[in-house]
Formats: structure tokens, C-alpha cells, sequence
């Protein structure tokens, strides 16, 4: 799943501008990458739990 984009840029970037701040250039690549990570261990739990349903518990 590389380079494929997981978070949608506009929102995260109206989210940091509402608080006066910008969104550097590598910062949606970077956020994508740690969803996806986080999703991956999300993935990994449920299965353990022997579930084919990711929950928000297996965050």
C-alpha cells in the first residue's frame, strides 16, 4: 500500500490552520504513514482476538 494517501489532506489542513498554524509539504505523507501503521496493529489485534471485524478497541 505504498505511497497511497489514507487521510484526506483538506480536512487535516483546515484543522491545523483553524488553531493559526500551516501544514508543512511532507506532513500528509507522514500522517498517511502512521495511520496505516496503526491500522496495520488494529488488523493484527483482531485477528488474534479471532474476529474478522476491526473494531475502535483494537486501536
Amino acid at each position: 500500500m505504498a505511497n497511497e494517501n489514507l487521510v484526506v489532506g483538506s480536512k487535516v489542513k483546515d484543522l491545523i490552520k483553524e488553531s493559526d498554524l500551516r501544514t508543512d509539504g511532507d506532513l500528509m505523507e507522514a500522517l498517511s504513514g502512521k495511520v496505516e501503521q496503526l491500522l496495520k496493529e488494529a488488523m493484527q489485534r483482531c485477528k488474534e482476538n479471532g474476529r474478522s471485524t476491526v473494531r475502535p478497541c483494537d486501536l
